[in-house]
């Protein structure tokens, strides 16, 4: 297994960082390698908002659900999915373009997330940790205040970045389901219940199978924060509807 390949496997979010900084080095090498993902059609759909203002990372671990180690992370970035600049371009141009759609956010977003995650794996690459946040979907309008979103401009992810803590570091990376059940052949297979009982049965501990998943249904599932995920979702999609 090479270097890249056991850095992936090896590689877990982090959220308590050393007292640390990130040098700008660093940071360029990271964004850089951003820069050099996959692009549907070499567009690069998205933009990079680097959050250095602490009271801009002050708002987002409150609005981002209340998480405070956002506020002490040494390099924060949101990935925006960017259905707009090519638009104002055309439009510069004369082309008379139509206004984005649902299909262009989508691959706008997917743009966005695989330059997303080549930034992790180059900090990775670099000792630095890194955390996605999935809360940056939450509370559209305060989100679009804060982070001076326009229309067509879209939140698809943001990280945070810095060096583990010795704790981080030892901390066992949290089991992912067996391949069998991820993988499937030429077309999509609905897996039974006993199947699925198969996939997730190691998550458990010493609950029952039922106990575990029912109580895991209303922590994520049936949350506030996904209800609100939702909500704020759909309200993005708003501008792309027509």
């Amino acid at each position: 297994m090479n270097e890249v390949i056991q850095q992936l496997f090896r590689r877990k979010s982090v959220r308590a960082y050393e007292d640390a900084a990130i040098t700008q080095e660093e940071k360029r090498l990271i964004l850089e390698a951003a820069c050099q993902a996959p692009t549907a059609g070499n567009q690069q759909l998205y933009t990079i908002l680097d959050i250095t203002r602490q009271d801009l990372k002050d708002a987002l671990a409150v609005t981002c659900d209340h998480q405070p180690f956002i506020a002490k992370a040494p390099l924060v970035l949101v990935f925006c999915a960017d259905c707009k600049k090519w638009y104002d371009a055309y439009r510069d141009a004369g082309c008379s373009p139509r206004a984005p759609g649902v299909g262009d956010l989508l691959l706008a977003v997917s743009d966005a997330l695989i330059a997303a995650q080549n930034a992790v794996v180059a900090a990775e690459s670099l000792g630095i940790g890194s955390c996605y946040i999935g809360d940056i979907l939450e509370r559209c309008q305060d989100q679009r205040r804060l982070l001076g979103l326009p229309r067509f401009v879209f939140p698809a992810a943001m990280l945070v970045f810095g060096r583990p803590t010795p704790q981080q570091q030892e901390r066992p990376k949290p089991r992912r389901c067996s391949l069998e059940h991820i993988v499937h052949s030429n077309t999509y297979r609905s897996m039974d219940g006993e199947e699925l009982r198969r996939m997730l049965d190691y998550h458990r501990g010493k609950q029952s199978y039922e106990d575990w998943l029912a109580a895991f249904c209303r922590r994520k599932y049936q949350s506030d924060f996904s209800r609100e995920m939702t909500r704020s979702v759909a309200e993005y999609l708003e501008q792309y509807q027509g």
